[in-house]
């Protein structure tokens, strides 16, 4: 692997770009109704409904959100470990952007 490709395919990927855009939208329901992401998500799939019928399209959106974060998650965890080459660190992954 040359200088530079790891950053070519996390940023062609968009993968941490998208991390953190989910982020911040699980975050901004975390500030409006006072969970954490982690803990709405085990309520909601364990058949929680919402106390408010105003926010069943709120609850749905999150849950949505949390589940494409998830699955970005993995797509980054398998990009690191392909990148890696089975490797263990993170040398070679580490760029720094100005």
């Amino acid at each position: 692997m040359g200088p530079g490709s790891s950053t070519t395919a996390f940023t062609e990927t968009g993968l941490l770009s998208d991390i953190h855009a989910l982020e911040e939208e699980l975050l901004a329901f975390e500030r409006k109704f006072g969970v954490r992401w982690e803990t709405f998500y085990a309520a909601y799939v364990g058949g929680e409904e919402p106390e408010d019928t105003e926010w069943v399209l709120d609850f749905g959106e999150w849950a949505s959100v949390y589940r494409t974060w998830l699955a970005r998650q993995a797509d980054y965890r398998n990009e690191v470990q392909r990148q890696q080459g089975g490797a263990p660190g993170i040398a070679g992954l580490i760029r720094v952007t100005t």
